[in-house]
C-alpha cells in the first residue's frame, strides 16, 4: 500500500467516525416520590429511539412518559423495568421524556437511558459501482463500523446487567450479614440464660434456724 492509498484509507476511517446521529446516554439516581424530565430538540421527520432500564432500587420499576413538542403523550408505561420505543418526529420542536418514581415511598432508583435521534447518513455513495481497491477498503470500513456499533450495544447491555447483578448481590450479602449478627446475638442470649438457670439449680441454699 503506497502513501496515496494510506492517505485515502485514513480519510475513510475519519469519515466513518463522523456520524450524524445525536445520542444521549445517562445513568442517574431517581429519588423516592420524585419525577425527573429530560429534553431533546428534534427536527421534523427525524427518527428518535428511547431505551431505558432500571439498574437498582425497589422492585426495579419506573414510570416513563414521552411527550411531543405540543405536549401530547406519545408513549407511556407504568412500573416497567426496561423497554425501548421508537418514533418519528411529526414536527420540529422540543420533545420531553420523564421518569417518575412517585409511586414509591421509601426506595430510590438508579435508571439508565439512551436516547438516539437521527439516522446515519450513508458512509459512501454508489458503493460497488466500480470494483477498485479503494471501494473494497470503503466496504471494509463500513462493515467494521457496523460491527463496532453492535459490539458497543452489547457491551452497554452487559455492563448494565453486571451492575444490576452486583447491586442484588450486595443487597443479599447485607441481609445475610444482619441475619448472621441476629443469630449470633440470639445464641449468646440463650447461652447466658442457660448458664444462669443452671447456676440457680446447683446453688447452695443456706438453712435458717
Amino acid at each position: 500500500m503506497n502513501w496515496c492509498s494510506s492517505f485515502y484509507f485514513g480519510l475513510i476511517v475519519a469519515f466513518v467516525t463522523l456520524v450524524v446521529v445525536q445520542c444521549t446516554e445517562l445513568t442517574f439516581e431517581l429519588e423516592d416520590n420524585a419525577r425527573q424530565c429530560f429534553y431533546e430538540d428534534l427536527k421534523k421527520d427525524i427518527k428518535g429511539t428511547l431505551e431505558f432500564q432500571v439498574i437498582s432500587g425497589g422492585n426495579y420499576d419506573v414510570d416513563v412518559i414521552l411527550y411531543d413538542e405540543s405536549g401530547k403523550t406519545l408513549y407511556t408505561v407504568q412500573k416497567k423495568q426496561y423497554d425501548s420505543y421508537s418514533f418519528t418526529a411529526q414536527s420540529e420542536g422540543v420533545y420531553k421524556f420523564c421518569f417518575s418514581n412517585e409511586f414509591s415511598t421509601f426506595s430510590h432508583k438508579v435508571v439508565y437511558f439512551d436516547f438516539q435521534a437521527g439516522d446515519e447518513t450513508p458512509l459512501t455513495k454508489e458503493m460497488g459501482a466500480h470494483h477498485t481497491a479503494l471501494t473494497q477498503m470503503e466496504t471494509a470500513c463500513v462493515t467494521i463500523h457496523e460491527d463496532l456499533k453492535i459490539a458497543t450495544d452489547y457491551q452497554t447491555h452487559h455492563r448494565l446487567r453486571e451492575s444490576q447483578g452486583r447491586d442484588m448481590a450486595e443487597y443479599l450479602n447485607e441481609r445475610i450479614q444482619w441475619w448472621s449478627i441476629g443469630e449470633a446475638c440470639l445464641i449468646l442470649s440463650v447461652g447466658i440464660c442457660q448458664v444462669v438457670i443452671l447456676r440457680q439449680f446447683f446453688a447452695e441454699k443456706r438453712s435458717t434456724i
